[in-house]
């Protein structure tokens, strides 16, 4: 008998005045998996958090948490944890202070308080900086402040809203590793919200797609890439996205299909040799490999990358080719086929 998912969402629906806020959300998680609910602003992901974290009560369906219906159940009854984008900490507190509120709050003896702060902080990296008040920390080191706290509350699911969206390129790149590395070493279940695809391709276990509160495709982030379910997961997911043309512009298809094709299976080819003929719109240097893009009547969005660094002026006339086999196929209502 296969045991029962650590979090289950079925059927789960959220609307104000009317108006959809998620419908029909059903999602099973298993402990210790990390997941990240991904998709554009406004998709839902963040008001399925906050459904799941019990700050909004939904309008249909159940939410278990470690088989328990908590549905209706009050935020401070679901045993989870909570990072959220605005960091949320007591200006006025130091480090260590904001670090062991909650635990302050609970009356947890002030040993045992010191104990699991001394390793929260040692976990996080921020050990010797526990008398430092959030003004005078970076912004990367606040929010391991959050973290921090998160991990001392010691639940086993842990719920992040878009955490890393206030700090810069760098730090968001350094503290994702960071949280990364404490799911895994601490074994537990994290639910993550993001509208970056980054984030979600190389944090999680499994990526939920969403798209005007509905669920577009639940998988892990190789199925998602390789085997989009519809024409909108085929072009939010990568960079570039995948390019997409009407079969009848591809000899050898009569169906009236959409297919799609990713940049790195298309070739540039001699003049007259290829299957669609383009111009250059850009050229972009990425280190390793330059990503060209390209204007072609019969696809949108395509592009080819070359290796190393390649210089192609905008307006050259390219010839392109590609295997049937690297082909996505959807139907007319932009569904997979196969």
């Amino acid at each position: 008998m296969t045991a029962a998912p650590y979090v289950r969402l079925k059927g789960i629906a959220k609307r104000w005045n009317g108006q959809l806020g998620v419908e029909d959300i059903s999602l099973d998680i298993e402990e210790g998996a990390f997941v990240a609910l991904l998709g554009p602003s406004g998709c839902g992901k963040s008001t399925t958090l906050r459904l799941l974290a019990g700050l909004e009560l939904p309008d249909e369906g159940t939410i278990h948490i470690d088989g328990r219906d908590v549905t209706t159940s009050a935020a401070s009854d679901r045993n989870l944890s909570m990072v959220f984008q605005s960091y949320a900490l007591f200006p006025h507190l130091s480090v260590a202070e904001n670090v062991v509120f909650g635990l302050k709050v609970r009356r947890v003896p002030r040993a045992e308080r010191q104990e699991k702060m001394a390793r929260a902080l040692e976990i996080t990296g921020l050990t010797g900086l526990e008398a430092r008040k959030p003004a005078e920390l970076s912004g990367g080191q606040r929010q391991r402040v959050a973290l921090a706290r998160a991990i001392i509350a010691g639940q086993r699911l842990c719920l992040m809203d878009e955490p890393l969206s206030n700090l810069d390129a760098k730090l968001r790149n350094a503290v994702r590793k960071d949280i990364k590395k404490l799911q895994r070493d601490l074994g537990i279940t994290v639910v993550y919200v993001t509208h970056d695809q980054t984030e979600a391709m190389s944090m999680a276990d499994k990526v939920v797609l969403m798209k005007e509160g509905r669920i577009q495709q639940i998988g892990s982030p190789d199925d998602l890439y390789n085997r989009p379910a519809n024409t909108f997961v085929a072009e939010f997911i990568g960079a570039p996205p995948m390019a997409l043309m009407p079969s009848a512009q591809v000899a050898g298809f009569d169906e009236n299909l959409t297919l799609g094709l990713r940049a790195e299976h298309v070739r540039v080819v001699p003049r007259g040799q290829g299957r669609l003929s383009c111009t250059v719109s850009e050229a972009e240097f990425l280190g390793s490999e330059t990503l060209i893009g390209l204007d072609c009547a019969e696809a949108s969005g395509l592009s080819v990358l070359l290796p190393g660094l390649r210089v192609m002026p905008e307006g050259e006339h390219v010839d392109v080719t590609f295997d049937d086999e690297n082909l996505h196929r959807f139907d007319p209502s932009g569904q997979r086929i196969g």
